[in-house]
């Protein structure tokens, strides 16, 4: 990092990742903000992998140990999207995995039970036999739809993912990083037209039952979903990370500048953004933070906000 970049937020995010952060999330920073190299960010990814196919590994950090997990697997998706390489043998090794470990409902459960006997964070239900999640699933069939991935997998996938969504839309009981897997799933599906209407319908869904922070000085007076912890809001940039994800249009540009404020005065005095979800051990709060951080300066930066 040069001089000219002391002070700003990106040159304080950068001294606390280097200072805490995994290789991963090393390698991550330079890609999106230094003009780091992609083949560097896929070989600190690499050692995450397993033989079936999926992820493991603790790559999602409150999901510890050395199993493939549909968690570690999205998350592990989500790098290679990022830095342009979601495609080729790995995908297709990627959705056998995810053939492998889905429900009687052709979805994803949220936590395998390979997992259990290693350490898991006391808000992740571990069952014999899990159900289907929009959760995981919405995120990964979007992205594989978005990156034009074709697989068998993605068929029954999907139908899951639009069931949920609608009802959700029409009036089934939500939270929102549930709404967060909606929109992921909504942002990426080839059918558009559909997407942006069931869009448009789980806004009004977030709206009504104030799933957004819309004032940020007043978060308190929102609700927070049974088993969030105290301050585990949602803000609009939560759900649009982007400004082109059909999200942005439930929000006035005056609600998502106060969102965006509220991000950027977050960043901590150590440089790095909080995690704002429970916290148990020290270990996975740790390597979370250079997460969360990445994915603030990433949102900050696409939305048009100077980070230095």
């Amino acid at each position: 990092m040069g001089r000219h970049m002391a002070g700003t937020p990106l040159a304080r995010a950068g001294q606390f990742v280097w200072l805490t952060a995994r290789v991963l999330e090393q390698r991550r920073f330079a890609y999106h903000f230094l003009g780091g190299d992609a083949d560097a960010v896929e070989a600190a990814l690499a050692p995450y992998a397993n033989e079936d196919g999926g992820y493991g590994h603790a790559l999602e950090p409150d999901v510890r140990g050395p199993v493939s997990q549909p968690l570690h697997t999205a998350h592990a998706l989500r790098v290679l999207d990022s830095i342009g390489r979601c495609g080729g043998p790995r995908v297709e090794r990627v959705c056998r995995y995810l053939t492998g470990v889905s429900t009687h409902a052709g979805a994803l459960p949220a936590i395998h039970p390979s997992v259990r006997g290693y350490p898991v964070a006391p808000f992740v239900p571990v069952v014999d036999d899990p159900p289907s999640d929009l959760l995981a699933t919405g995120p990964v069939v979007g992205l594989l739809h978005r990156n034009q991935v074709w697989h068998a997998w993605l068929f029954r996938a999907t139908d899951f993912c639009w069931a949920a969504v609608e009802a959700i839309a029409e009036g089934r009981a939500t939270h929102p990083y549930e709404v967060e897997a909606a929109v992921a799933f909504l942002d990426g599906v080839p059918d558009r037209a559909w997407a942006e209407a069931a869009a448009e319908r789980l806004g009004r869904v977030v709206r009504e039952r104030r799933l957004a922070v819309l004032e940020p000085e007043r978060a308190d007076t929102y609700p927070l979903a049974p088993g969030y912890a105290p301050g585990e809001y949602h803000f609009p940039h939560d759900y649009a990370r982007v400004p082109g994800s059909l999200a942005r249009r439930w929000f006035t540009d005056e609600e998502m500048a106060r969102s965006l404020d509220h991000l950027a005065a977050e960043q901590a005095e150590d440089g790095g953004w909080p995690v704002n979800w429970r916290q148990w051990a020290p270990g996975p709060t740790l390597e979370s933070r250079p997460l969360v951080t990445i994915e603030a300066l990433r949102t900050l930066r696409a939305h048009g906000r100077p980070i230095g």
